[in-house]
């Protein structure tokens, strides 16, 4: 039996976002798939809803697909797929396995030689790289920082460091009540000249989407708590 394709369906990355965010492909597709995996269901049919879906629940299936699925939960994932049903990823904000769940299942549809079809859509991490003037032809994405302060200080030397010799613009996040207190350790710690990217509320009204370096940061007031940000920087130094 021909497997079912795997879709990969960007989210909303802001509470503001409607259907005009989505790509037609995207909107069309809600209109034929019967199956998705997600981390909620709650928030999916919500999502479901602002994205324009008009049909009942009754006909579709979703199945819990987050960081806690086991190889167990991944296989029985996988099974729907090969059934021959098509079914899509929806993640609850921006890009899935992008800073988001879904990555192994991905893989394992690759072992399984199952289609997968990512499908354009939001992601704020890639809108921060564009947006950032840094270097889009060679750049990395580091994930989380560590939790504690002091070697969240050593992390953001490594990385400034690594950025110079590689010149190379690395970008990370933060879980959104901790990012005023990156962006204060990040001014603390790197050189003056380096520059630094913050995307703030990125496609809202409110955004903030600003690259500096690190002596201009410091004259500058700006509020960050609680808000969804993305952090680049590159190092200007050239480093042997």
């Amino acid at each position: 039996m021909k497997p079912g394709s795997l879709f990969l369906l960007p989210g909303f990355i802001g509470e503001n976002e409607n259907s005009t965010h989505l790509s037609a492909y995207e909107l069309e597709l809600f209109n034929e798939l019967k199956v998705y995996f997600c981390e909620n269901e709650k928030t999916a049919r919500r999502f479901l809803r602002r994205a324009g879906f008009t049909g009942s629940f009754d006909e579709i299936e979703l199945h819990r697909l987050d960081k806690d699925s086991n190889h167990s939960d991944i296989q029985q994932l996988l099974g729907i797929l090969l059934s021959g049903q098509n079914a899509g990823i929806l993640s609850e904000a921006g890009a899935p396995a992008i800073a988001d769940p879904g990555t192994v299942l991905v893989r394992e549809a690759h072992r399984k030689n199952i289609p997968v079809v990512p499908v354009p859509g939001p992601s704020a991490i890639m809108m921060a790289i564009m947006a950032s003037g840094l270097n889009g032809q060679s750049f990395s994405f580091l994930g989380y920082l560590p939790v504690d302060k002091q070697e969240r200080k050593k992390q953001l030397k490594l990385i400034e460091k690594s950025s110079g010799q590689k010149a190379e613009a690395l970008f990370f996040i933060e879980t959104p009540y901790r990012n005023s207190a990156l962006l204060e350790d990040m001014l603390a710690v790197l050189n003056p000249a380096t520059l630094i990217h913050v995307s703030c509320n990125i496609s809202q009204p409110d955004s903030i989407i600003s690259t500096k370096a690190v002596s201009e940061w410091k004259k500058t007031s700006i509020d960050l708590h609680k808000k969804p940000c993305v952090f680049g920087i590159l190092s200007t130094e050239t480093v042997h």
